[in-house]
């Protein structure tokens, strides 16, 4: 597994490679993790190779081009090299792992184009569409295998032009902890009532999230009905902001920010509510609507890749075109004031969440991993593969 950043970072795409990697060993299969951070950071699993780089700021981010010789004599003696971000991670395993021989796995994670523009709201969009344009054909191009967690996900990668063959294979979740029976929180320490309709959005809180629609929309219906909170659950550099949006509201008795509450923790979070709500357009693969849907809730989100491919329209939850801001309120009552319905998506939502098991999905990558290892050794045959092998072995 190559990634640009790994723990203590938090972010669905960890979650996800460190449960894929503790559902691989369970299998029995041997799973390494190559990134870069502080060398002297202690993890607690085992086979984690961090390259030292330099750090950007307080993202998270350490930058370097390449690994140490430690990490690179390990990676070396790979069967099949799994490349989580395209860029730093994706360029260094074309470097190490193609002359060697070794299979690259690509899974695109990330709404790159729409991360560009949370991120970097002067830069003119044609700008970030025109260098993944640029960039990802080619990057695809010389994988031998690129994965797309969602059909949303594989449009969007073909419309940046990508010609290579993508395979859809959803990303894992752990679903056992969120399916009920789970001990749920106690409202009354959060000042809810047991007559209160609470709604819970969970996941980073950034720019990228579209938030500020969610709390616009909650606002005009709370307006009509009393009994309804909305707990945000995650941190980010737009809490303090949305904080102070919602007292110019004039709702914040009705809207609970937790911050980061430890993972362990969320399902008894998710067991209090009634309702799960994300008005993000840039999920991939949304976890944390899997969990929300193993938890037993229905989902109101906005009809975009990832949640649209996700959420069945009044079957598990309630989709919107984006940025419809009358039609997401008008969902969002329906949500509130119809507790039969409500119910029977939740108990839809629940069986639906078992397609993305990760004892399910990870054997759905382990076979597509053997086949791409298959046809490596066909090609390693070549004089320049045996020679690059055999470089490496004199040299180390």
């Amino acid at each position: 597994m190559m990634v640009d950043l790994y723990k203590p970072h938090i972010s669905g795409v960890t979650n996800y490679i460190a449960l894929n990697k503790a559902e691989l060993s369970k299998q029995g299969h041997e799973v390494f993790i190559f990134t870069f951070g502080n060398p002297d950071y202690k993890d607690d699993e085992i086979n984690v190779y961090r390259s030292p780089g330099l750090p950007l700021l307080d993202t998270g981010f350490h930058l370097n081009l390449g690994y140490s010789k430690e990490a690179r004599q390990k990676l070396f003696t790979m069967d099949v090299a799994h490349v989580h971000h395209p860029f730093l991670s994706g360029s260094i395993a074309l470097r190490y792992c193609r002359p060697r021989g070794i299979p690259i796995v690509f899974t695109n994670h990330t709404r790159y184009d729409l991360y560009t523009q949370a991120y970097i709201p002067g830069l003119p969009e044609i700008v970030g569409v025109t260098a993944l344009e640029a960039f990802m054909p080619a990057f695809c191009r010389a994988c031998d295998l690129v994965i797309a967690p969602s059909p949303g996900m594989k449009t969007v990668l073909e419309r940046f032009g990508v010609e290579a063959k993508i395979d859809v294979v959803p990303n894992g979740v752990d679903i056992k902890p969120f399916i009920k029976p789970t001990q749920p929180c106690d409202r009354s320490e959060f000042g809810f009532h047991a007559e209160d309709i609470i709604l819970v959005y969970v996941g980073r809180v950034g720019p990228e999230k579209n938030l500020t629609f969610l709390l616009r929309s909650f606002a005009g219906a709370a307006q009509a009905y009393e009994n309804i909170r909305l707990v945000i659950i995650g941190d980010g550099p737009e809490k303090d902001n949305l904080e102070d949006r919602v007292q110019h509201m004039q709702i914040s008795g009705r809207v609970c920010f937790t911050g980061m509450v430890p993972y362990v923790q969320l399902p008894g979070y998710l067991a209090m509510a009634d309702a799960f709500v994300t008005a993000s357009v840039t999920e991939v693969h949304p976890l944390s609507v899997i969990e929300a849907m193993a938890s037993g809730l229905p989902v109101l989100g906005i009809q975009s890749p990832g949640v649209g491919d996700t959420v069945k329209e009044g079957v598990t939850g309630y989709l919107v075109p984006e940025q419809d801001l009358a039609a997401f309120t008008a969902k969002m009552i329906r949500l509130i004031t119809d507790e039969s319905k409500r119910k029977e998506m939740g108990q839809n939502a629940s069986r639906d969440s078992e397609n993305y098991a990760i004892e399910h999905t990870s054997k759905l990558m382990v076979e597509r991993y053997y086949a791409v290892i298959s046809q490596a050794r066909n090609n390693q045959r070549g004089f320049r593969a045996r020679w690059v092998r055999m470089m490496d072995k004199w040299l180390n």
